[in-house]
């Protein structure tokens, strides 16, 4: 070979397409033949028929080890397509499941420890319910006991052993609300008030309470009267006046006046203590009547009128709120 020419054996010349130039055929270049190479005499190139060399086929799978190349002529077919791989999300041929191979098994799901009651994972709905319900009774019993236990702590730290009174008594006013209301209403003498009519003071009789035991006498006359003029009543409302008063032998009545204006039939002036006739030391008792009065000053007034039995002895008048008898 000259410098010029490096001959056509050469890698670099090896131009499988030669033949097809006018330069390639004066070299010698020569179109494939059946099954063989083609290019220059002597090339190095070592080509394969069009579909002999096939792509992208899969690895061989384990019955395909050991087994001996494919022929040229199981390859030499122009055109042939390699095989296709599955479509997308489909299994491929080559795949197989699990259980085929040899220990193989079906994947078992875990299973789940049932509870009781026959339910499935879960907490205890009903324990926690049942739960609930004994805290909430008892708070409802602690609060229950302490406002039971209350108020006996609070007389105990007060120092009050008095018991509370009960709201089941009777409504009507107690001795002792009574005698607190009485301490505040006034209480006379009668020998001490307004006389009329004939009507006089004494001290012969024994058993009046007033100062001196003295007593208004001789009312068993008509027109003979006692005025009463009281002053500073707290609140208008219902009151009672008593009169403590000596009858013997039979029973007596009067007229009872309020603030002028005669009060019901008649004052009752009878003889509670069955005393005899004449026997007035031993005739005292007391009786009384329930007239409504304004606030401030009233003026309770007790005479003998016609039809009256006067024949008594009027030691003391007194007051005190609401319809009481004692």
């Amino acid at each position: 070979m000259t410098s010029g020419n490096n001959g056509a054996s050469t890698p670099e010349d090896d131009d499988p397409f030669g033949y097809l130039y006018a330069d390639g055929q004066a070299n010698g270049a020569q179109p494939p033949s059946g099954g063989g190479g083609y290019g220059y005499p002597g090339s190095v190139n070592r080509t394969r028929a069009v579909g002999q060399r096939q792509y992208g086929q899969p690895a061989p799978t384990q019955q395909q080890y050991g087994q001996s190349a494919p022929t040229q002529q199981q390859t030499a077919a122009y055109g042939q397509v390699p095989q296709q791989q599955g479509a997308y999300g489909q299994p491929s041929a080559h795949y197989a499941a699990p259980e085929t191979f040899p220990g193989g098994g079906a994947p078992t799901a875990p299973q789940q420890q049932p509870t009781r009651g026959g339910r499935s994972g879960g907490p205890n709905t009903k324990g926690l319910l049942i739960g609930a319900i004994a805290v909430v009774a008892a708070v409802v019993i602690g609060i229950g006991v302490a406002i039971m236990g209350g108020d006996d702590s609070d007389n105990k730290a007060s120092g009050d052993s008095t018991p509370t009174t009960s709201t089941s008594q009777s409504a009507q006013p107690s001795q002792s609300a009574s005698a607190s209301a009485a301490a505040d209403l006034p209480k006379t003498d009668a020998k001490d008030l307004q006389l009329g009519g004939g009507a006089t003071v004494a001290s012969d009789v024994e058993g009046a309470q007033s100062d001196g035991g003295s007593y208004v006498t001789n009312l068993n006359n008509q027109g003979a009267s006692v005025t009463w003029t009281i002053d500073d009543i707290p609140k208008a409302g219902v009151y009672t006046v008593f009169a403590y008063f000596s009858a013997a032998g039979e029973d007596q009545s009067m007229t009872l006046s309020v603030n002028g204006k005669t009060f019901g039939s008649k004052l009752n002036l009878g003889n509670f203590a069955h005393a005899k006739d004449g026997d007035f030391a031993h005739g005292w008792t007391k009786t009384y009547a329930w007239p409504s009065l304004k606030q401030g000053t009233n003026t309770i007034t007790l005479s003998c009128q016609a039809g009256d039995k006067c024949n008594v002895l009027l030691d003391q008048l007194w007051l005190k709120a609401g319809q009481v008898k004692n």
